[in-house]
């Protein structure tokens, strides 16, 4: 099994229940291509260092991810990059 940690931005107009749809709707993503997320955290609202796409702060959420496959993680890329809700995702592979 591979692991991943998954960071992304949520843009900070939406409302809570959104965000929760938002978080929910990649997590399925990510179980619906081989990955697991096994372990999911919430870090809140925080300032950006800079801005990005005219937001200057952001939800932040962490998703560590088991998956045999690159095939989930590239999804998530995939659809973050597509979805106007994700400011940013960043995605790196842990070796344990």
């Amino acid at each position: 099994m591979k692991n991943y940690e998954i960071m992304f931005i949520v843009r900070p107009t939406l409302s809570e229940e959104e965000v929760k749809k938002v978080v929910k709707d990649f997590s399925e993503i990510i179980a619906k291509n081989g990955g697991k997320v096994t372990k999911e955290e919430n870090m809140g609202q925080r300032e950006l260092a800079y801005e990005i796409k005219d937001f200057k702060s952001g939800y932040y959420f962490v998703f560590e991810v088991e998956s045999k496959t690159d095939k989930a993680i590239k999804e998530f890329d995939r659809l973050a990059l597509i979805n106007n809700d994700i400011v940013r995702n960043i995605k790196k592979k842990i070796e344990k």
